[in-house]
């Protein structure tokens, strides 16, 4: 099978190695026997993207948000048909805050979202800056990574991760994280997310290769060191959280 991954604004939108993420997904479907064509697109460059099997956006600044925000509009219409026919997509970081109905900065600016959700951002001058554990109701393992963010996300009413152990959720000290809707997935947990949880990685491989018709493995081929980092990170905020 042929597979077509967009990445937008690889360049602007890099916070954390957020590139990783598409690499983790093109490695792993390489694994399972499939072909992988990464198509980057940076700002102001055309773009059909209605050929996407994966999307993602990654995270960046506050300051290259703005700019982020002012390029991923025009592509608003195409994202939102996209999300409506199951395309499987990933928006990492400050990346999340742009799928809302409006992203406010720490000046009072206000600016739309693409309306692919109600929720709202606003900024504020504290800064979240810490490690997260927290659920998801994906899979029983515990999703972990670290944040470091200043927007206060009201509205999600389908969170990816359900609660935290650790950390700042969307509005609140352990709080709901994220935003998940059919194939979208969105959270502001960098590091990056899918490098940090191979479950997460294997949910949002798993949705590519359902709306291609591909079947799933019955063994996913992860790498063990991969599963060995998750494994002592997850083991230490574990600990940290008096679990």
């Amino acid at each position: 099978m042929d597979v077509k991954i967009f990445h937008l604004d690889p360049d602007l939108m890099n916070l954390y190695g957020s590139y990783a993420n598409v690499s983790a997904v093109k490695r792993l479907l390489e694994r399972l026997g499939h072909s992988v064509t990464v198509e980057t697109v940076a700002p102001g460059q055309d773009a059909s993207l209605s050929a996407a099997d994966f999307l993602f956006l990654g995270a960046g600044t506050e300051r290259r948000q703005v700019f982020a925000l002012g390029d991923f509009a025009r592509f608003g219409d195409d994202v939102k048909a996209l999300a409506a026919d199951g395309c499987p997509m990933l928006f990492a970081g400050t990346a999340m805050e742009l799928l809302g109905a409006s992203v406010t900065d720490a000046a009072g600016t206000t600016r739309a979202g693409i309306g692919l959700a109600d929720f709202t951002a606003v900024q504020g001058k504290q800064r979240f800056v810490e490690d997260v554990y927290g659920h998801t109701d994906l899979f029983a393992e515990p999703v972990v990574g670290f944040i470091n963010k200043c927007a206060k996300i009201s509205g999600v009413a389908t969170p990816l991760l359900t609660g935290l152990d650790m950390g700042f959720g969307n509005e609140a000290e352990r709080g709901p994280e994220g935003f998940r809707r059919d194939n979208v997935f969105a959270s502001e947990l960098t590091g990056p997310i899918l490098i940090k949880n191979p479950k997460l990685l294997e949910a949002v491989t798993a949705a590519i290769l359902r709306r291609r018709g591909a079947p799933e493995p019955e063994a996913w081929p992860l790498d063990p060191w991969t599963e060995q980092g998750y494994a002592i990170t997850a083991e230490q905020l574990r600990l940290r959280c008096g679990k």
